[in-house]
């Protein structure tokens, strides 16, 4: 029994200073706990910050993607439009001007045969000239519609300094 009670009394030191070990390192393991979870919060507020600027960011680009989208939709309706009214009028011209001819090929025919007055051929040529000018003046008209639209992009590059390059690569100064 001593043997037992001996034991006894090892197991309670033993636990004595098991407790007196607990006591001192539990205020500083909390301590470094506390501090832990501090640093862990901190740098869990500083990735909702970083995260909130993302989706932010992601936002405004979507916005402006859909913005760019909306004015190229616009752009493309437009010149679809412009497109058609320029293909009616020359649809128009040439339907106009195929008749004119055959009109003064009719007319020709019938001077060559004695049956029309030469003042009726002249006014019918002045016609057809002037149907030419208009065919040519919606060729014009066309083509200056297609090079507006080039234009923006052949335009020469800025330089660093804001003016254009030449075509030749000198500055206005040489």
């Amino acid at each position: 029994m001593s043997d037992i009670s001996e034991l006894e009394g090892r197991i309670t030191a033993a636990l004595d200073r098991i407790g007196q070990g607990l006591d001192v390192l539990g205020p500083k393991a909390d301590a470094v706990a506390g501090e832990e979870v501090q640093q862990l919060r901190v740098a869990l507020e500083e990735e909702r910050v970083v995260n909130a600027q993302l989706d932010e960011r992601v936002r405004a680009i979507r916005e402006k993607q859909e913005s760019t989208v909306a004015q190229l939709t616009e752009e493309v309706e437009r010149l679809r439009g412009v497109l058609e009214e320029g293909e009616a009028g020359v649809a128009h011209l040439r339907k106009v001007n195929s008749e004119l001819r055959a009109n003064n090929a009719a007319l020709r025919d019938a001077v060559a045969q004695g049956l029309a007055e030469p003042h009726l051929v002249n006014k019918s040529m002045m016609a057809e000239l002037e149907a030419l000018r208009a065919t040519q003046a919606a060729d014009r008209s066309e083509l200056d519609a297609v090079l507006a639209e080039l234009a923006p992009l052949v335009a020469p590059a800025p330089d660093a300094d804001g003016e254009g390059s030449d075509s030749h690569g000198e500055s206005e100064d040489a």
